[in-house]
């Protein structure tokens, strides 16, 4: 029986996405998932900052593995709504998105997600997401 953990970063491993996008899994606990990538060249938008989608993305994928942490080990989950408010502009070296489950019932998980750029010693909250996944 494999532990949460290694069933999260295993899932993570083969996620193209993330890997193109430089994403690492920072920390994992029953219902939370902690997920950061760089602030690098190839995801900004025109004005410097770093894409929302980058922020999506990274949002979306913290929000899904903490409700994969409450998972049995036969499911999986996929997302089936997301939303995003962005609050400020990602400036900064790296984005940690924070995710989190709101309410594991029985047909659906209701997750959510905050998203932070990071520079040197200041975090800077700059998205907010909420969405709901479906055990597969």
């Amino acid at each position: 029986m494999a532990s949460i953990e290694d069933r999260i970063r295993d899932s993570f491993a083969r996620q193209s996405m993330m890997a193109t996008l430089g994403a690492e899994v920072a920390a994992i606990a029953e219902g939370r998932v902690t997920l950061s990538a760089p602030i690098a060249d190839h995801v900004l938008q025109q004005h410097g900052y770093a894409h929302a989608g980058l922020a999506f993305s990274l949002g979306d994928s913290a929000a899904g593995y903490s409700a994969l942490s409450v998972m049995p080990e036969d499911k999986e989950v996929l997302t089936i709504e997301m939303k995003i408010n962005l609050i400020a502009p990602a400036a900064g070296t790296r984005l940690v998105a924070e995710g989190r489950v709101i309410k594991n019932g029985r047909r659906l998980v209701v997750v959510a997600a905050d998203v932070f750029a990071v520079d040197n010693e200041t975090r800077r909250h700059c998205a907010v997401l909420q969405g709901t996944m479906i055990p597969v």
